[in-house]
C-alpha cells in the first residue's frame, strides 16, 4: 500500500541563542529595561574580538552601529524637546532601533550574515 513519506525536518527546528540573537535580545529588552543595550553593546565588543563564525563577523558590527544610533538619537531627541519634536525623533529612532535589531535577530537565526553591517540606516 502506501507509505506515508517522511517530511523533512529543518536542521534546527527551534529558536537558537547564538551570539548576535542574545545581543538583539538584549537591545529589544532595553525598551523596558533601560539597561540592558549597554551589556548588549560590551558584549557585542568582547565577543567581537574572539573567533566566530564568517556569518557572525558583520552581526557585531551592525549591532554596534545600532547601539550608537539609538544612543546619539535618544540625546538629540532630548535636546529637542524644547522645540516640541524630540518625542518624533524618539520614536523614529525606536523604531530603527528595533528594525534593526529584529532584523539582525532574524539574520542569525538563518546564520545569514548582514547585508550591508557599516549603513547606518535599515
Amino acid at each position: 500500500m502506501d507509505d506515508p513519506k517522511p517530511t523533512p525536518t529543518p536542521a534546527n527546528p527551534g529558536f537558537e541563542f547564538n551570539n548576535p540573537t542574545i545581543i538583539s535580545l538584549l537591545y529589544l529588552a532595553s525598551f523596558v529595561t533601560g539597561i540592558t543595550a549597554i551589556i548588549g553593546v560590551v558584549l557585542a565588543f568582547v565577543w567581537r574580538g574572539e573567533p566566530k563564525a564568517d556569518w557572525e563577523v558583520s552581526h557585531y558590527q551592525y549591532l554596534i552601529n545600532t547601539f550608537w544610533i539609538g544612543l546619539v538619537g535618544s540625546i538629540v531627541g532630548f535636546l529637542l524637546l524644547i522645540v516640541l519634536i524630540g518625542l518624533l525623533v524618539w520614536a523614529a529612532v525606536a523604531v530603527l532601533v528595533i528594525v534593526r535589531s529584529v532584523m539582525s535577530l532574524l539574520n542569525a537565526q538563518k546564520h545569514m550574515p548582514m547585508p550591508n553591517p557599516s549603513t547606518w540606516l535599515v
